[in-house]
């Protein structure tokens, strides 16, 4: 192909400077009381110096927030509440910070806000910020270190906000504000900025009912604020930078012992999870209906990544309501029992729990989605209708690779059974489903 030369213009460095000006300048005088700013002056009646304008007092056009900032930020999605196996209403959704600034700035602290009543609902500061706030690009995993982040000029970071708040306590809105400071060559400055203010979603998170058979079930890799390959799995897909699998969860069967594997752990009938019957956890159309793939055989070691068509391996997608899809993934081949137009009912089978796609061991993996296809979509919000909770798991097993523990017995903290209704379970919870 043929290089067709691009003409850069002068006005761009030109611009370029000005803004690291104008954000030096801002940086420097951010605390000068607004009185002490000069009142601009206006033009005598009958004046021929331009065209005359209505005067606006000091301030009268602008917010108080108003100001230029290094960082420009977005969300990957509207966030939207879900009540949690803690009690708590968790806004779980990611902001792109891309400094637009030719110099560094060091984020010290970053913190969302309601600007309705001025309350503080989460705080990322030194202590935990380079866990929580990435390059995009880069992963945190295991990152115990302190002390603030630095973005670089033209690079983009990705903050992984997770907001609990009280059920009666749900903001209409989320304010973006960091603490830090711009590099300057001479000294670093000061400079705290207030970011976007995002609208939460009205909508209720979609209650469902169980999708596998009755019994004990660990919930691994999922919502809101630990780090797992589902929340952190941040996708950009034909030029769209999603986290489809925000609220996904993925389901292995506990026996009475605490126990998910039993024998040899690198035979697949050694897991209790595997060929347990997968059923629709709501009515509606079956959409998409994939069979074929082969389960896993690496075991008990990791797979290695499949193509992207494979992912999720054989799986079911049914369409519940407008943009509402339920994914269900890593069935066992030869095991799915719809297809693509069957209209399905609550409790109806629709496969076998296997390992197919990327998948460490037999599992369920479940989901709810605003597209038909996991590639790509947005992750939305749901609640189990009812459940019984059990207690937690307090230590990480990497990315579900059951098969590599000394054996199937799992670091279980009981609680006392307690029945729970419309909630989602939290990341690492065991759970009795009906």
């Amino acid at each position: 192909m043929r290089r067709i030369p691009v003409l850069r213009p002068r006005l761009a460095a030109g611009a370029g400077l000005a803004l690291a000006a104008t954000l030096l300048l801002a940086a420097c005088t951010a605390d000068v009381p607004a009185a002490e700013t000069p009142a601009a002056e206006t033009p005598a009646a009958g004046s021929s110096s331009g065209p005359s304008a209505t005067p606006v007092a000091d301030g009268e056009d602008l917010t108080p927030e108003t100001g230029f900032t290094a960082l420009v930020a977005s969300t990957t999605t509207t966030p939207a509440p879900v009540l949690a196996s803690d009690g708590k209403v968790h806004l779980a959704y990611e902001l792109l910070l891309t400094n637009a600034a030719p110099l560094a700035y060091a984020v010290s602290t970053l913190e969302v806000v309601d600007p309705a009543s001025g309350d503080t609902l989460l705080t990322i500061g030194p202590d935990v910020i380079q866990r929580d706030v990435t390059r995009l690009g880069a992963s945190a995993e295991g990152e115990d270190a302190t002390g603030p982040i630095t973005i670089g000029s033209a690079e983009t970071w990705m903050a992984w906000i997770d907001v609990a708040v009280e059920p009666d306590a749900v903001p209409a809105s989320l304010q973006h504000r960091v603490s830090g400071e711009l590099q300057r060559p001479d000294a670093p400055a000061p400079a705290d900025y207030v970011l976007i203010t995002v609208p939460t979603s009205t909508a209720e998170a979609q209650a469902v009912s169980s999708p596998v058979a009755a019994g004990d079930w660990y919930m691994s890799e999922g919502c809101c604020a630990e780090y797992t390959h589902h929340r952190n799995g941040f996708a950009p897909i034909n030029g769209r930078g999603l986290t489809p699998q925000r609220f996904a969860i993925d389901f292995f069967k506990v026996d009475e012992e605490g126990k998910t594997w039993e024998g040899d752990p690198s035979k697949l009938e050694s897991y209790f999870s595997y060929r347990q019957p997968i059923v629709a956890a709501a009515s509606g159309t079956v959409v998409r209906s994939v069979d074929g793939f082969a389960n896993t055989d690496a075991l008990p070691g990791p797979p290695p990544i499949p193509p992207i068509i494979e992912t999720v391996g054989n799986h079911v997608v049914v369409e519940i309501g407008p943009g509402k899809y339920l994914l269900y993934g890593h069935m066992d081949t030869g095991s799915v029992k719809v297809k693509v137009g069957d209209t399905v009912e609550v409790g109806q089978e629709l496969g076998l729990i296997g390992s197919s796609g990327n998948s460490t061991t037999p599992h369920l993996h479940f989901q709810l989605q605003d597209e038909p296809t996991f590639f790509p979509t947005d992750s939305l919000p749901w609640v189990f209708d009812r459940f019984t909770l059990l207690g937690s798991v307090p230590e990480r097993i990497w990315d579900d690779d059951l098969g590599l523990q000394p054996s199937g017995q799992l670091p279980f903290d009981q609680v006392d059974p307690s029945e729970r209704t419309n909630e989602l379970p939290l990341d690492r919870t065991v759970i009795r489903l009906e």
